[in-house]
């Protein structure tokens, strides 16, 4: 497969509004918690925490490990750039500046 030079940030954007019928301190723990990614992803094998940072914080650093049959193994850099306890949790995957993905998870009680 050939890269096109098409990244994610450049668009389209997904955006995906679900209703959960749990506490939002209890969806929180699931959605802020790094170390469960790759359980639910095919692609994204290892997370890790860099810098010494334990947990997400604005300007915290991961290191994440992905394998895809049609593209081999690679690693990433995100930087957590939204985070407000309870409410928002957001990362960009490269430079935060210049990112090659955003994700953000965005709750509401």
């Amino acid at each position: 497969m050939e890269w096109t030079g098409a990244r994610y940030a450049d668009k389209p954007a997904v955006e995906v509004r679900i209703w959960i019928d749990a506490a939002p301190a209890r969806v929180w723990e699931l959605v802020s918690d790094i170390k469960l990614m790759p359980a639910t992803s095919s692609e994204l094998q290892s997370v890790e925490w860099l810098d010494g940072a334990a947990g997400p914080a604005t300007g915290a650093r991961f290191a994440g490990r992905s394998r895809h049959e049609a593209l081999g193994e690679w690693e990433s850099t995100s930087c957590v750039v939204e985070f407000e306890p309870e409410r928002v949790f957001g990362w960009a995957v490269g430079d935060p500046a210049d990112p090659a993905a955003l994700w953000r998870f965005r709750l509401e009680p």
